[in-house]
C-alpha cells in the first residue's frame, strides 16, 4: 500500500522499486545458503559426530536439554519448530500489518531477529549444542517471518503481467548475493591460515557473524525504498490477536469461490513438503549418506545456486507461453525424477548431476509459485492477510515435510526418508492436473 500522497501507478511502474524490493532477496538469501545449506550444517555435523580413524561414524547422537536425538533429526526438528511458530504467528502479524498499515515495520522486526541470531551463532562452540539450536531456530524464525511481509509487497509494486519477471528477479538477486558472500566465507573456512586462524571452529563462526551483518546491512536499501503503507481504514471487529485468525477465515471463505486458486494452494501445499525439505536436508544427506567432504558439498551448493538463477528466468519465460500451472506441473514432474535418482545415488559425480537438475528446478518452482499466487489472488487491499495464508500453507507443509523426514531418518536413515518426498511431489502433481482442468473453465487465465 502506498503512503498518503504516493501514486500507486508510479510505484508499480518503478523499476527502481522493483530493484529495491529484490535487494531484500540479496540480503537474506545469505542466511538460506550459509546457515541452512552449507557451512552451518557442515559445522554442526562435524562438531556433533564422532568418527573412527577411518572416518566412519561411531556416534551421531546428541543431548538437547536432556533429550537424546540423532544430530540430523534434531536439526530437522528445530527447523520444523521455527516454521510451526511462524505459521501460528503469521495470521496475527499480517492482520496487524494490514490494519495498521505497517508491513515494513514487521518485516524489519523479523529481519533483525534473524540477522542478530546469525550473529549469535558466532558463540556456538562444541559442548553448547543448546545455544546453537536456539539461535539457528530463531534465525529461521526471522527469515521466514520477514518473508510473509516481503512477499505481500509483490502485488503492490508490480502489475499482474510483471509479477513473474519481478519475482524471478528477486530470486536471481538472492542467488547472486548469497553466492558472493558464500565465496567470502569459504576463503575463511578453507584458508584459515591466511588470517592466522588456528582455532578450527573460528572460521565457520566468523561466517555466521558475516551472514548476520550482510543481512541487516543490505536490507537497508529495501527498507529505505519500500512504501510505508497506510491503514485499511475500516473498523477492526476483534482484538488484534483474534482478528488475524478472523481475517484468515475471510480469506478461506473467498477461496470457496476461487476454484483455481483453492486447488493451486492444495497442490502448493503438497509439493512444498518436498521442495523445502530437499533444500534444508541436502547438505546433511551428502555428508551422512555419501560421506562427501566439506569441499565437495561446497561445489554442490554453488552449482545449485548458480543454475537456479537460470531456472528462475527460464521458468518465467516459459510461463508466458504455456501458463503458470502447466509449467509448474512440468517442474514438479522433474522433481519426482530427481528424488528417485537421489535414492539411487551413491557417488559424488551422481550427486553433482542431481545438483544441476535440482538447482534448475529449485529456482523455477520458488519464483513461479510466488508469482502464480499473486496473479490468482482477487483484487484486494488485504495483501498481507492473503500472503499470510500462502505463508501458513507453505510453513505447515515444511513442518510436516521436515518432521516426517526427521522421524524416518531417526528410526531408519535419510535415504529411506527420500521415499516420503517422492510421495509428496506425486500428490502435488495430481492436484496441479485438477487445477489446470479447472482453469480451462474459468475466464481468468494465469
Amino acid at each position: 500500500m502506498s503512503a498518503p500522497g504516493e501514486n500507486v501507478t508510479e510505484i508499480r511502474s518503478s523499476k527502481s522499486m522493483h530493484r529495491a524490493w529484490s535487494m531484500y532477496d540479496w540480503a537474506n538469501s545469505a542466511y538460506n545458503l550459509v546457515i541452512t545449506s552449507t557451512i552451518f550444517p557442515a559445522y554442526y555435523e562435524a562438531i556433533t559426530t564422532k568418527r573412527d580413524a577411518a572416518g566412519h561414524i561411531t556416534d551421531d547422537r546428541v543431548s538437547f536439554f536432556g533429550h537424546i536425538f540423532k544430530n540430523s533429526s534434531l536439526f530437522d526438528f528445530s527447523i520444523g519448530t521455527a516454521y510451526f511458530i511462524i505459521a501460528l504467528l503469521s495470521p496475527i502479524l499480517s492482520s496487524m500489518a494490514d490494519f495498521q498499515g505497517n508491513k515494513k515495520r514487521y518485516m524489519q522486526l523479523f529481519c533483525y531477529i534473524g540477522s542478530m541470531s546469525c550473529c549469535g551463532l558466532y558463540f556456538f562452540k562444541p559442548g553448547n549444542i543448546e545455544l546453537g539450536i536456539v539461535f539457528s531456530t530463531l534465525a529461521a524464525l526471522g527469515f521466514c517471518g520477514s518473508l510473509v511481509f516481503y512477499n505481500a509487497y509483490l502485488p503492490e509494486i508490480a502489475y499482474e503481467h510483471e509479477r513473474d519477471a519481478v519475482s524471478a528477479q528477486g530470486f536471481a538477486y538472492g542467488y547472486i548475493g548469497s553466492v558472493l558472500l558464500q565465496i567470502m566465507c569459504f576463503v575463511f573456512v578453507l584458508k584459515p591460515e591466511w588470517f592466522g586462524i588456528t582455532d578450527a571452529t573460528l572460521a565457520p563462526r566468523i561466517s555466521f557473524l558475516m551472514v548476520g551483518l550482510w543481512w541487516a546491512g543490505w536490507s537497508q536499501i529495501t527498507f529505505f525504498k519500500l512504501p510505508k503503507g497506510i491503514p485499511l481504514g475500516k473498523t477492526r471487529e476483534h482484538s488484534l490477536i483474534v482478528n488475524g485468525f478472523h481475517e484468515l477465515a475471510k480469506v478461506i471463505a473467498q477461496l470457496k469461490n476461487l476454484a483455481v486458486l483453492k486447488t493451486y494452494l492444495l497442490a502448493f501445499f503438497f509439493y512444498s513438503m518436498g521442495v523445502q525439505t530437499v533444500m534444508l536436508a541436502a547438505t546433511l544427506f551428502g555428508s551422512k549418506e555419501l560421506h562427501l567432504e566439506t569441499t565437495q558439498l561446497i561445489v554442490v551448493i554453488l552449482i545449485i545456486q548458480l543454475v537456479a538463477i537460470a531456472g528462475a528466468y527460464i521458468m518465467a519465460k516459459l510461463s508466458e507461453r504455456f501458463g503458470n500451472l502447466r509449467v509448474l506441473l512440468f517442474v514438479v514432474l522433474i522433481w519426482i525424477g530427481a528424488c528417485i535418482a537421489a535414492y539411487f545415488t551413491y557417488t559424488a559425480m551422481q550427486f553433482y548431476a542431481i545438483a544441476m537438475v535440482v538447482g534448475f528446478i529449485m529456482g523455477g518452482i520458488q519464483s513461479l509459485s510466488r508469482s502464480t499466487y499473486s496473479k490468482l489472488m482477487p483484487p484486494t487491499q488485504d495483501t498481507a492477510s492473503f500472503f499470510s495464508f500462502y505463508d501458513v500453507t507453505e510453513k505447515l507443509a515444511i513442518v510436516i515435510g521436515m518432521i516426517t523426514f526427521g522421524i524416518i531418518d531417526n528410526v531408519m536413515n535419510m535415504r529411506t526418508a527420500v521415499i516420503a518426498l517422492i510421495s509428496f511431489f506425486i500428490a502435488g502433481a495430481v492436484v496441479l492436473l485438477v487445477a489446470i482442468h479447472r482453469e480451462r473453465g474459468e475466464t481468468k487465465m494465469v
